[in-house]
């Protein structure tokens, strides 16, 4: 009981530095950022009276250590201000945009590791064959692509011309509203709401971006896990295992398979991170509203509430995910509880 209670405390520990660091830093880029945020607000041919009111509301006539306190209150009430460009709370406007990421990053992760990871064992257990070798192709191309090129191309074979997928976006325009928004992912939202017309609408508009994500992600673990299964089949134990007779199949994917499981979540933890926050060019060619395009409209502009509160987000994302990958790690490896 004693050492649960010291894990705990001291992920909650580590947890809380974390997010210090986070809010930290994102705090100190508001700061040094060429942007005046007074001026993002009322203009640049607003009144000096108008400026210095706002100046001193935002709380810039305060010490920065003052300002930072400020801001750490506010996030920790939820208040992550008003975004210029759409004129609501930033924090609703991350609750509308980020499950449009998150349900594209999950299908993108999961066709990456469906495809990947078996890819991997075989090219590693085929080492030298051609199967070995087209896998290394398709993760070199895979890895190496332009996403942003290989999504307009796609764009172009597969809507412009062949028709078979529809337009950018996550639904047709007549679509949009006939389900009640419930979690905000519109597969799930179609489902509870029995509207199988919707969801197999928003399943066809996933398709070629979820792909495009796919193909990136795939290309990654199926390195990886190639990688990592080559090393366990040199060592001593698997052969060891051979000599006794035992079959292929178990030696390949209970044995070795089972000893890279551990590195493998670490990948496909970070590979899911990263497609969270990385799939701005994705959602940017595809017209996808994600936490990525939110981001970088506010970028141009200068939005610094929503720049800073998805970067936050994307941040405490990262941190779940590790936290989540460590608890999968105590089920994975026995070593490790």
């Amino acid at each position: 009981m004693a050492a649960w209670l010291k894990g705990v405390s001291g992920a909650l520990a580590s947890l809380a530095l974390t997010f210090l660091g986070l809010t930290l830093i994102t705090f100190l880029i508001g700061r040094v950022m060429p942007v005046d945020p007074v001026l993002a607000i009322v203009g640049d041919r607003a009144p000096k009276v108008v400026y210095d009111a706002m100046y001193r509301e935002l709380g810039l006539d305060k010490p920065l250590i003052v300002q930072y306190l400020l801001y750490l209150g506010n996030i920790l009430s939820g208040d992550f201000g008003v975004s210029i460009q759409t004129a609501k709370p930033v924090l609703d406007d991350l609750f509308r945009f980020f499950p449009a990421t998150l349900e594209l990053a999950t299908l993108a992760t999961l066709v990456g590791v469906v495809l990947g990871v078996p890819m991997g064992v075989w090219a590693a257990v085929n080492q030298g064959r051609w199967i070995d070798h087209v896998v290394r192709v398709v993760g070199l191309i895979g890895y190496s692509m332009p996403i942003f090129w290989l999504g307009m191309v796609a764009l172009l074979i597969f809507y412009a011309t062949l028709q078979w997928v529809p337009g950018p976006g996550r639904l047709d325009v007549f679509y949009e509203g006939l389900v009640p928004r419930v979690s905000g992912l519109l597969l799930v939202d179609a489902w509870l709401a029995g509207d199988d017309t919707v969801w197999y609408n928003a399943l066809d508009h996933l398709l070629l971006p979820v792909a495009i994500l796919g193909s990136f992600a795939l290309a990654y673990i199926a390195r990886m896990t190639r990688s990592f299964m080559l090393d366990q089949l040199r060592q001593e134990y698997v052969l060891t295992a051979r000599v006794k007779g035992l079959p292929e199949w178990k030696v390949v994917w209970r044995h070795a398979f089972g000893n890279v499981l551990v590195q493998l979540i670490t990948i496909i933890g970070l590979t899911y991170a990263s497609l969270l926050e990385g799939s701005v060019l994705t959602e940017t060619v595809f017209a996808w509203p994600g936490i990525g395009q939110y981001i970088t409209a506010g970028l141009f502009k200068s939005d610094m509430n929503a720049v800073i509160g998805g970067t936050i987000v994307v941040g405490m994302c990262f941190v779940g995910i590790n936290m989540l990958s460590d608890v999968l790690y105590k089920f994975v490896d026995p070593r490790a509880r």
